[in-house]
């Protein structure tokens, strides 16, 4: 096969069969016997067995990683102190997860949460969601407002309010890697990646009994449908229905 194609080929993700079908109509095989083009099957079959070889494997879905996509109450709680128990930036781990959780705060948001987003004197935290989503203005709790007065007081003269050791705005692989060992540390039977802290927000305000809405509106979510699958699994739906 000429490089070129061969290179091609090796690139594209697709399904065997489809590739075959590209192999079949590319006509651009080359006999290594006779040293011209050949379009039987059986060179057909050669070069389709080593290009199979090169294809990247296929991604194992969430579902079949895990049961679910969100994290209990409990389950975060335990994250968070996980968090808190080990390394340098312990209070500032525990933190970030806290506030992730807190406010549903997607990966890329909470790296990018800047301290004019935060107003201590009104205890309110400025949103700015991703995705063309809805800012909004959040309440802060008191414990919550005592671990960012800590860590700016330990960040001073950043703008960002999660920085990285290199002084410098935190990477969402960096994120990443500190929920996965929190998860680890805190012995949870599968891996914990950023985003089950949003889901577990928008399942603890269902539960809650919160109205649609206004979790709507606390997520950022444009379009109230991808805030259903958050009332549509909360427990408190079918309480009543059996009387013992």
């Amino acid at each position: 096969m000429r490089q070129s194609n061969a290179a091609r080929f090796l690139q594209v993700n697709m399904e065997p069969g489809a590739l075959a079908r590209q192999l079949m109509y590319s006509n651009s095989f080359v006999c290594r016997r006779a040293g011209d083009r050949c379009d039987s099957l059986s060179c057909l079959g050669v070069w389709f067995a080593k290009l199979v070889r090169h294809l990247p494997p296929k991604s194992i879905p969430n579902r079949a990683r895990r049961s679910r996509e969100y994290l209990t109450p409990d389950e975060v709680e335990k994250l968070i102190r996980a968090a808190g128990r080990v390394g340098r930036n312990r209070h500032r781990d525990a933190t970030l997860l806290f506030v992730a959780y807190r406010h549903g705060l997607r990966v890329g948001e909470l790296v990018s949460l800047r301290w004019d987003q935060v107003d201590f004197n009104e205890a309110l935290l400025r949103v700015v969601r991703l995705k063309n989503g809805t800012a909004s203005n959040h309440p802060l709790g008191q414990k919550e407002i005592r671990a960012l007065r800590r860590l700016r007081r330990e960040n001073a003269g950043f703008s960002h309010v999660f920085i990285s050791e290199r002084a410098g705005p935190m990477t969402v692989a960096t994120v990443q890697t500190i929920v996965a060992r929190a998860g680890r540390l805190a012995h949870l039977s599968f891996t914990v990646h950023p985003h089950m802290l949003r889901h577990a927000c928008g399942y603890k305000l269902a539960n809650d009994g919160q109205d649609t809405r206004a979790i709507q509106h606390y997520l950022g979510h444009r379009n109230i449908i991808h805030t259903v699958r958050y009332t549509e699994l909360a427990s408190d739906r079918f309480k009543g229905f059996w009387d013992d």
